[in-house]
């Protein structure tokens, strides 16, 4: 049986109303770490708190280092790019902004699919740009799953579209629909179709 050890979250315009949606779905007993990276303004503060309202999984802000915990999300700090190493911990970069965006989804989302590879599942939500795309279809490159949230679903479907337009997407689902289908996900066999 596959054991889905990371989900990456990557939203923008729109996004800390979908991304609430989608942890509030979450199992309270994930068996996997969640991570997210959200654009917002630089000096935009209290986003794990805002999404710790909407679920039972431990929210917090990443810290450079941190080792990734089961059943944990950790989000991306405001003004820093989120990346993930080969041994289970997480970076923080200031390096330039990618897609005009840091932090930037493509650079989580690829440092997850190199570090994770078909334990890996991605998760494009709403936005603007085209962050996210060339991020997820590394994800699916090496054999993780990508799902994207239906752009009829997203406040904008800029970002859902160019990840459409960039991998073949595992599912396009309503936002409302992807937290069940990481649940079952996760108890899926690898063998098992996933359409």
């Amino acid at each position: 049986m596959m054991e889905y050890r990371l989900i990456a979250v990557g939203a923008s315009w729109g996004g800390l109303h979908a991304v609430s949606q989608l942890l509030s779905a979450l199992d309270p007993n994930l068996r996997a770490a969640v991570v997210v990276a959200l654009h917002r303004a630089a000096e935009a503060t209290g986003l794990a708190e805002a999404l710790q309202e909407h679920t039972q999984l431990v929210v917090t802000e990443a810290e450079d280092k941190d080792d990734l915990v089961r059943g944990h999300v950790y989000v991306a700090p405001s003004d820093y790019h989120l990346l993930v190493e080969s041994d289970g911990s997480l970076a923080l970069s200031t390096d330039e902004r990618v897609q005009f965006a840091r932090p930037s989804i493509d650079v989580l989302f690829e440092s997850a699919a190199d570090a994770y590879r078909e334990r890996c599942v991605g998760v494009v939500l709403t936005g603007l740009n085209e962050d996210g795309a060339a991020g997820l279809a590394r994800i699916k490159e090496l054999g993780g799953v990508a799902i994207v949230q239906d752009p009829r679903t997203a406040e904008r479907g800029e970002m859902p579209t160019a990840a459409i337009a960039a991998t073949t997407a595992d599912v396009i689902l309503p936002l409302d629909e992807i937290g069940l289908f990481l649940h079952g996900l996760l108890l899926e066999t690898k063998t098992r179709s996933i359409h």
